[in-house]
């Protein structure tokens, strides 16, 4: 997620799709409950994780170590989005869980460069954005970023970046039965359920498709969902949809801005407060054991 995406029929089609899920509520045999997350190997807080910004130092100096530090104090996991290794060596150095994630650059050479380097410096996690290869505002060509073409991805591509990185290898951008049964194939140990906030006009809600990835990995991956997350509710509505962990970005920004790391801790622990609460009122003791039922889709006319 770049800073400066504006809103797009996707955003608002998100939104209206989170706010059509209800939440039914259940209070006998309830019981404080824990946000605890075991993932690769560590244990975290809360299941809620920065979203995979980029270009922060715009809004606030070194805000990618900002908005880690502030990760880290909070017990969360930290995305990377952009960003050069200098950068993404000043977020590890801060004690933040980070997963690097790397756009599909046509330069392979870089891109494997880019993975040995997370693995080098104690990366959580490595993996690659896979919806970024074209320009969305203009049809017909392959995307540049900052001077980096971009090119698809093949699924024999994925399978041999899987291979040649001790890390587990997350991918970003997935938002189809079709690309989570390859991205499982190729091995990969997590996926981001996501339409980078609309790169597609009118493109399917994650927490829509989330459940068919869900049958599809067979509970066998590890499923992040972003995209239009901003309270503890719809954190809670997609894990129990689920999610292993749901990203959040935009709530970041204007705190990291005015207030730096504390600013990024804040607004996680206060997400994580809201998901606390509304597991307690539903009778959902830990993540895993968040009953399916409890969220029920409203009569919703689009």
């Amino acid at each position: 997620m770049e800073h400066t995406r504006k809103s797009t029929s996707s955003d608002f089609i998100t939104r209206a799709y989170l706010d059509s899920l209800l939440v039914e509520v259940r209070h006998l045999d309830a019981v404080m409950p824990s946000t605890q997350l075991e993932l690769y190997g560590k244990t975290f807080r809360t299941p809620v994780t920065t979203g995979a910004l980029s270009h922060l130092h715009r809004i606030a100096p070194d805000g990618m170590a900002l908005m880690a530090k502030g990760a880290a104090d909070a017990g969360a996991i930290c995305f990377s989005g952009m960003g050069p290794k200098e950068e993404l060596e000043r977020m590890i150095a801060t004690g933040a869980s980070v997963i690097k994630i790397i756009k599909p650059y046509a330069d392979r050479d870089s891109v494997r460069d880019k993975i040995r380097h997370a693995e080098e410096c104690g990366a959580l996690a490595v993996g690659i954005d896979i919806d970024h290869a074209f320009d969305m505002h203009h049809g017909g060509q392959y995307d540049v970023v900052d001077d980096m073409p971009m090119y698809p991805m093949s699924q024999q591509e994925l399978c041999e970046l899987v291979k040649m990185t001790k890390l587990p290898f997350v991918i970003k951008g997935v938002l189809s039965r079709q690309d989570a049964r390859k991205c499982q194939d190729a091995g990969v140990q997590g996926m981001v359920v996501s339409h980078h906030n609309g790169r597609v006009d009118g493109a399917v809600p994650p927490l829509m498709i989330l459940e068919e990835i869900l049958e599809e990995t067979r509970g066998q991956v590890p499923l992040f969902v972003d995209c239009s997350l901003q309270s503890g509710l719809d954190v809670f509505k997609a894990l129990a949809l689920g999610a292993t962990a749901c990203s959040v970005g935009r709530p970041l920004m204007p705190r990291i801005k005015q207030d730096g790391a504390e600013g990024a801790r804040q607004v996680i622990e206060q997400i994580t407060r809201e998901l606390t609460y509304t597991m307690s009122m539903t009778c959902s003791p830990d993540l895993q054991h968040i009953d399916r039922s409890v969220v029920r889709l409203a009569n919703f006319h689009w």
